[in-house]
Formats: C-alpha cells, structure tokens, sequence
C-alpha cells in the first residue's frame, strides 16, 4: 500500500524526489539536536503523480507546453492558466484525503497551518528556483487545508515556474510536486540567516536579515529589515533600517501588512544576545548540510523556530584545500579567436561566477 503522507520524523534528505527539496530539508533540519522546527508532514509526489496520471486533459496540454519557448509568453500564460483551472477543480482521491486527516487529527486539526509548495527541482545546490511555487500561510480548518494543497499542486504550473523551468531546461514532466503543511508558529520578528555573506561571499561571515512580523513579507521583498553581521561569535556590523510595516497572521486565518507605531520603526529587531544565538544555530545548521545555507527563522517568545534551509547557490565554488594555508583562486573568461566568450568552470564543478572585468578573486583561508 502506498503512503502518500509523510511526517517529518520519517523523512531526511534522501527523500528529496518523495517531498521534493523543501520538504526533505525540513526532515533532515528536524532531526537536528537542538533545533526547533514547527511539527508537519508532507503529502508525498505520488500524490500528486497520481491526480495528473488519472486526469488525461492535463497529458494533452503538457504536450503543448514542451513546445513553447521563452519567448511565447501569451501561450505560456494561456496554457499555464488552463493547467491550474484543471488541477484546481480536481477532487482529491478519499485514500487520500483519508490519510492527510489523520494527521491533521494527530497535530490537531484546529491549528492553524502554512501549507507550502515542495518541487523535486527545489533547493538544489546549483538552482533553487525559490519563489518559484505558492506559499499560503495561516491555513485553518480541514477544508481550506484541502483547498490550498490543491491550490500549491497547481502552482507548479504558475507563468513564472513554467518560464523559470524552460530557462534552465527543465522537462515540465519530469519536476513532480510535494505539498508541505506545517504547524503556524505566530512570531514577534523573523527573518533569513545566511551562513555566508551573500554580499561579498565571504564564507566565515554570517549575514542575518530581521523584521517584525511574519518573515514571508521579507522573503518577497515587501519589508525592510536590520541587517547584522557576525563572525566568529562578534557582531562586527549592524544596520538598522527604519520598518514602517510589518506582515501579521488575522485570528480567523490569512494575513495582513500593518503599519509599525512610529516609536518601534527604528528600533533593533533583535537583541545582541538573540543575534548571537542565532549565529550558532546557522553554523550547526550548515555543518549538517556542508555547505553554505540560506535559513528562515521565525522568533516567538524567545524561542527559534527554523522554517526552512536551502543552499546558497550564488557562492563561488571553492576548491578543496587540505591546508589552512590563504589560497588565492581566480575564475576567468576570455575570448576565444572567434570572438565569443569561453567560460571557465572551476575544479570542483559547479557554475562559474565572473565579474564584469572577466575576474573574481576569493582567499579560502583568509574568508
């Protein structure tokens, strides 16, 4: 008999094509001593191969859209639309909805939930099409839980999954979808960490971003926030930024963006303390992954809760070294007799990064 939920205990990182990127990074982040993540399970892409396997329109207009280009956004958006009209008006099978009950009875169906989008073409270490596929917060009742896993499973279909996919040759029939739905935590601030500094690259400095509210509203750029960093257990920088709106669960379910009272717009979201722990739940955070990792947290009451981690795709591959030797690595583009650029592509694969000048210099021991 197949399992088509999954909660987070049952789940780590080698289940990324059963819950996609999103939901085996949540699995592997709660088996992680001393980080706190919000109870939840996944309903499973079998799931949801099996809602398009048994709907033969939908074959029809995949067919259609493995031909379009980059270009053809009115067709994209036209065929896209259609797609979603259809996975939206499905009935999810009773085997199911059967399974996805019991466990909302387990954690307590009258929580609120986030019920979030979970591709298998997700937080990959060389794209993390973040963004990509629908978010929907402060979710209650079994219904609208059941309305918006429908609603995320249609989301792989948006304009801009399917323009994002094409750009990076992705086959629309081979990225299948998760649906993650977690229990709400309602924080005071939140914010991202990112392990290594996404301004300079620098590995050993860690970057925290924090607002008011909820965090969804600074993921997607519609709040400001203070802006600390911190190495090796110092806060050597601090920028405050004046927050006039913060992003705020409603009691009967959804949000909305409320205006900051004046005498909390320039005020420290965290305190040095609350910064300093959160440094140390990064590092250990990225020491499970090994790599540099993008981290959204949420604070309630003192309390971390991490909602998500994600790799850092926009670093510059660093060659191994086994010394704790400075190395200076140079990753260049020149010009082949033909004129057109010839891409270098650094030991250690991963996608080259250049600077308008043709270089990028970076120090490993030094960082």
């Amino acid at each position: 008999m197949n399992s088509y939920v999954l909660g987070f205990q049952d789940i780590d990182k080698t289940k990324s094509m059963i819950v996609g990127g999103k939901g085996a990074n949540l699995g592997e982040l709660a088996g992680i001593e001393g980080i706190r993540v919000p109870d939840g399970f996944c309903i499973t892409t079998g799931a949801f191969k099996r809602i398009l396997g048994e709907t033969s329109a939908i074959d029809g207009l995949l067919d259609q859209l493995s031909f379009l280009r980059v270009e053809d956004r009115d067709k994209i958006g036209e065929l896209s639309g259609e797609i979603r009209r259809v996975i939206e008006g499905l009935e999810i099978p009773q085997d199911i909805n059967e399974e996805i009950t019991r466990f909302l009875s387990r954690l307590g169906e009258e929580n609120a939930y986030a019920v979030r989008s979970s591709a298998t073409a997700e937080d990959l270490p060389t794209a993390s099409f973040a963004g990509q596929q629908d978010t929907y917060l402060n979710i209650i009742g079994k219904e609208a839980i059941l309305k918006h896993i429908s609603k995320c499973w249609a989301s792989l279909f948006a304009e801009r999954a399917v323009t994002y996919r094409l750009q990076n040759a992705f086959d629309h029939r081979k990225v299948h979808l998760s649906v993650v739905v977690q229990k709400m935590v309602f924080p005071q601030t939140a914010g991202i960490v990112f392990t290594a500094d996404p301004v300079t690259s620098n590995r050993k400095v860690l970057s925290i971003d924090a607002s008011f509210g909820l965090g969804e509203a600074l993921v997607s750029g519609r709040v400001n926030a203070d802006i600390y960093k911190v190495r090796n257990g110092k806060i050597i920088d601090k920028r405050i930024s004046t927050k006039k709106w913060a992003s705020y669960a409603l009691k009967d379910g959804g949000t909305k963006e409320q205006e900051i009272p004046p005498e909390r717009q320039d005020r420290q979201v965290l305190t040095d303390e609350q910064i300093l722990r959160l440094e140390h739940m990064g590092r250990k955070i990225e020491e499970r992954f090994g790599c540099p990792q993008d981290i959204e947290w949420c604070l309630a009451d003192d309390t971390f809760y991490i909602v998500q981690s994600r790799p850092i795709t926009t670093l510059y591959p660093i060659p191994e070294a086994d010394d704790q030797e400075n190395h200076v690595c140079v990753s260049g583009f020149g010009f082949n007799q033909a004129g057109h650029t010839a891409r270098g592509r650094p030991s250690g694969g991963g996608r080259s990064s250049q600077t308008a000048g043709g270089y990028l210099l970076a120090v490993p021991g030094g960082n």
